[in-house]
């Protein structure tokens, strides 16, 4: 590959229909792998993060999409690779002009890759305040206490707990805590 074509080398932000981002990454792959363009259509990514939902005191965790209705995709832009993408069953348009697509700034794709490769996972809790919970670990553990408030930023939770006929406030994380 010569040092001028490396230099074409850009990523560019495709909008798809919603829900379909895995299916266009993977019917792009093939079309690239079949057509024999990897020399021009390098890496596509849907940036997702793992979610963890605690339900009925069961740890469930899924993947969800960063930036749902668009997919990433590393490529020197030529009519033909413009003409691949943008007719993968499942992709609506690349972002930029209607003529032209605009490619994204590096600086933005390398944020975006990076929050999607090292995000701690987010836990959510099917709880709200005046649910009964069970501390399942730490110091309060089997002790049974009413939900008074929930901090979902930073998926901790406070109750009141009864603790030698006295109510007590104690502040939990969600792993913590079982809905009863």
């Amino acid at each position: 590959m010569s040092e001028e074509s490396k230099n074409k080398k850009r990523w560019y932000i495709v909008h798809t229909y919603s829900g379909h981002e895995n299916k266009v990454k993977k019917n792009l792959e093939k079309r690239i792998e079949y057509l024999n363009l990897t020399d021009r259509i390098f890496r596509i990514e849907v940036p997702q993060k793992t979610i963890t939902k605690v339900k009925d005191g069961k740890k469930q965790d899924r993947e969800e999409k960063i930036f749902p209705g668009y997919v990433l995709v590393e490529m020197i832009m030529d009519d033909e690779a413009w003409y691949i993408v943008r007719h993968t069953a499942g992709v609506t348009k690349f972002v930029g002009t209607s003529k032209k697509p605009i490619p994204a700034k590096e600086s933005e794709i390398k944020k975006i890759l990076h929050r999607s490769q090292s995000q701690p996972k987010e836990i959510k809790i099917d709880v709200s305040v005046g649910d009964k919970v069970r501390i399942v670990s730490g110091p309060f553990a089997d002790f049974v206490g009413d939900i008074t408030e929930v901090y979902p930023d930073k998926s901790k939770i406070r109750a009141s707990v009864s603790i030698f006929g006295r109510e007590t406030p104690v502040e939990l994380e969600y792993n913590q805590i079982q809905k009863v």
